[in-house]
């Protein structure tokens, strides 16, 4: 019925935008603890730009990755709040949480069998590896994961090199039960061709669970503002059917 209207009215269908995902899932804005703002100004730079793109809400994942950066919790909730406290001063008018994108190495392991992981939404945690080496034992540190209880979700499959040398492995990750988490970016050619073409393939065959920003600076948020209007932003929804908005 949509596309007989559309092409009756003779006029373009709308496109989907930032406030149709709701939520990001996928950032670095608490101040000061890992490799994204640096300063409480910096990060309230950052939070009003998301919030013009059309975000209602913002999950963000500090990283937690024992060889460099070593928070915890505490660490993260505790910015957390001096954040919130923030933007209540500023009456920036959009809802803040946190959880953290962890490494999948050994400190990672410890704190799995402690039930001691940072989630989101419903009990979602979001991991991370090396781009470039497959990690030893990857397939059981993810069976691990799903028998504690918890949802894995990838963070951006589509940066890790070692899945591009066969695209059959991420439907078997998939398979799993482990969700897919692509960052907006990719989609542009941000990082680089072959994730472009990577996140393409993820995207064209429904695989997408989650998408994020991925923000660290405000660079980030300039190529998120071209990348609402690209073809392949438009895909993500056309092919995928997207839990974004299932957290506000």
């Amino acid at each position: 019925m949509g596309l007989i209207r559309k092409f009756l009215s003779g006029k373009k269908a709308p496109e989907r935008t930032y406030s149709e995902l709701g939520v990001d899932i996928h950032s670095h804005l608490i101040p000061g603890i890992d490799d994204g703002a640096k300063t409480m100004e910096e990060s309230i730079e950052l939070i009003q730009a998301l919030s013009h793109l059309g975000y209602k809400k913002l999950i963000t994942t500090p990283h937690i990755m024992y060889d460099a950066y070593r928070n915890s919790s505490e660490i993260i909730l505790s910015g957390l709040d001096l954040l919130r406290k923030e933007i209540a001063v500023r009456n920036i008018d959009i809802d803040i949480e946190a959880a953290a994108e962890y490494y999948l190495d050994e400190h990672f392991l410890k704190l799995l069998n402690s039930n001691a992981l940072m989630t989101f939404g419903s009990n979602y945690v979001l991991f991370e590896t090396s781009y470039v080496a497959r990690p030893y034992g990857l397939h059981e540190h993810i069976y691990a994961i799903l028998s504690h209880g918890y949802k894995p979700v990838l963070a951006h499959p589509e940066r890790y090199v070692y899945l591009h040398e066969s695209y059959d492995e991420y439907r078997k990750i998939k398979d799993m039960g482990v969700l897919f988490q692509v960052n907006i970016n990719s989609l542009i050619g941000y990082y680089t061709n072959p994730v472009k073409k990577a996140a393409e393939w993820i995207v064209e065959n429904g695989l997408v669970d989650f998408v994020g920003s991925d923000t660290h600076k405000m660079r980030h948020v300039h190529f998120l503002e071209k990348a609402q209007t690209h073809p392949n932003f438009q895909k993500i929804f056309d092919h995928n059917t997207l839990l974004n908005q299932s957290l506000l």
